[in-house]
């Protein structure tokens, strides 16, 4: 999916955005996920920056993501998140 510009939902900074899928494409195959989640639930994601989206991606590994933070609000309640995203609010934005 392509970029866009509009607020990062964790460090709140006007930047470009990237799609992040909440439940990881890599994930989508499994029984699982495809048992518990609709087609549109697997799809469903969020744009957000590319540090954050980084920084998502750093602290945890797919399965854990698609298990534990497959919502927005699950993303921002995770204590070592919100600290790097604080962290990240603080930064200058890269154009």
């Amino acid at each position: 999916m392509a970029n866009k510009i509009g607020t990062c939902p964790c460090c709140e900074r006007e930047t470009r955005l990237t799609f992040h899928h909440l439940i990881p494409r890599k994930m989508h195959r499994r029984n699982f996920f495809k048992k518990h989640f609709s087609k549109s639930e697997l799809q469903s994601g969020i744009y957000i920056c590319r540090q954050c989206h980084s920084g998502i991606h750093r602290f945890y590994d797919e399965m854990t993501l698609a298990k534990h933070y497959y919502t927005l609000q699950r993303l921002l309640d995770d204590e070592q998140l919100a600290t790097f995203f604080r962290w990240v609010a603080k930064q200058r934005v890269r154009v």
